[in-house]
């Protein structure tokens, strides 16, 4: 069984412990290469932040098996939870861990204004990898203790950008960077320096079930910290 990793929402957006820069982690054999998370980092030049996290193994090289419906599709993830703000993107103030994330999903599109895979169609995409911002909240009724926040489009806040899914979740189509061991993602998140953050691997599933989450975190591969404490701190770039 993949570890859960609920923890409060409190130690995610009070926690003061030992200040640290970026996470290493050990290389695990039992872990499939491609998400055994051996380093994260993150920094800054005062208008643009950009995360990282180097992998054991080739960065994107695993994909979800294609089922060719949404109910029960899979979603592999490469994810940087973080303690800033989710109105900071434009997602209502406070209303969990907002966390940035680069996905995978071949079953169903949800970039509706971001042509991927370039073909001309903007609405056949999720295959390729590409990134999201999404609301991490607890729910015991899914896998791995999260799911990506559920939402009433026109009532709860969303970002401009987002696809007005009944999910937190936006897709402002930035380009995220898979070379070799690494994964990469710059983003438009300016005086970011000292907020916190950890790296996380993980599978996501979708839901058509009225009884359990849209999207829940149902697996989770690797996580730097061990326990998602988020002691990672976003740094000035030099």
């Amino acid at each position: 069984m993949k570890p859960q990793i609920i923890v409060p929402l409190i130690a995610v957006f009070f926690f003061d412990g030992a200040i640290a820069h970026e996470i290493t982690s050990s290389i695990d054999p039992d872990k499939t290469p491609a998400f055994d998370i051996t380093r994260a980092g993150a920094t800054t030049d005062g208008r643009l932040t950009t995360f990282m996290m180097e992998l054991a193994g080739t960065a994107g090289s695993v994909k979800p098996v294609a089922i060719g419906q949404l109910a029960g599709a899979k979603v592999e993830s490469y994810v940087w939870p973080t303690s800033l703000d989710p109105s900071v993107v434009g997602f209502d103030a406070e209303s969990g861990i907002l966390s940035l994330a680069i996905t995978a999903h071949p079953d169903f599109d949800d970039t509706p204004l971001y042509d991927e895979d370039q073909d001309g169609d903007p609405a056949n995409d999720g295959a390729d990898w590409h990134s999201h911002w999404v609301v991490l909240v607890e729910d015991e009724a899914c896998g791995a203790g999260l799911k990506v926040r559920d939402v009433s489009p026109g009532v709860d806040l969303l970002p401009a950008t987002a696809p007005y899914l009944p999910i937190a979740l936006d897709s402002p189509g930035m380009s995220p960077i898979l070379d070799g061991s690494t994964a990469k993602i710059t983003v438009p998140v300016s005086d970011s320096e000292n907020i916190s953050f950890d790296a996380v691997t993980a599978e996501l599933q979708v839901n058509e079930k009225t009884e359990v989450p849209l999207l829940c975190v149902t697996g989770v591969h690797d996580v730097a910290s061990g326990d998602l404490s988020l002691p990672g701190r976003i740094t000035a770039q030099k």
